[in-house]
């Protein structure tokens, strides 16, 4: 139970730097609640799974190649400036209880928002990379599908957390301080739709 607990908090470390699924949940959490902060987390949590199946079955090599990793930098650079512009745009008409997206399309950004991000990418294969060759090593398939459990356990404990925060602080404040935060995230997710693209012109050139 100890090592399941020490996975768990591995997963927690993993989802808690702030990033642009972070910043989406926090403006999806204010703007429209629990539920669709938690569809981010929740469609981040499925790219993972990607991510995870794909260093098991040694994916790992294709990702690394420069073609891919253009196409992955660039089409990251795309969902979030397209992600935080519209967060802004949509913000002048913005009201704390007024229309809301839909939960298809909320979960679709937060799954395309974890999947075309070349750093999570990264992060995901290097860390998971030696979790599975330290437990593969030590332990059998049942144990190393134990710990993958614990770990993705731990990053819906975070995006539950996220969004449970994020939502319960949109009663408190007023639609002028929810619009400016909206608007901060927003430029949050351009600033790092930026370096993203900067990443892929440099592969480029």
């Amino acid at each position: 139970m100890t090592i399941f607990l020490s996975y768990m908090f591995l997963g927690i470390s993993l989802a808690a730097p702030i990033g642009p699924i972070n910043a989406a949940q926090i403006n999806q959490g204010i703007k429209n609640g629990f539920l669709h902060s938690w569809m981010i987390g929740l469609g981040s949590i499925i790219a993972e799974l990607f991510f995870i199946l794909a260093v098991y079955f040694g994916v790992v090599h294709f990702l690394d190649t420069p073609l891919v990793k253009t196409f992955l930098w660039s089409f990251g650079a795309f969902v979030l400036m397209y992600t935080g512009i519209e967060s802004i745009v949509s913000n002048q008409s913005l009201q704390v209880r007024g229309e809301r997206d839909s939960l298809f399309k909320t979960f679709t950004s937060g799954f395309l928002l974890s999947i075309s991000n070349p750093l999570s990418i990264l992060f995901w294969l290097g860390i998971y990379g030696s979790v599975l060759a330290n437990t593969m090593h030590k332990y059998d398939t049942l144990h190393l599908f134990w710990y993958s459990s614990a770990i993705i356990l731990g990053v819906m404990v975070w995006d539950l957390s996220m969004a449970f925060i994020s939502s319960s602080s949109r009663r408190l404040l007023s639609d002028k301080i929810v619009k400016a935060i909206s608007v901060i995230t927003g430029i949050s997710l351009i600033g790092f739709a930026i370096y993203f693209g900067y990443q892929a012109i440099t592969l480029i050139f």
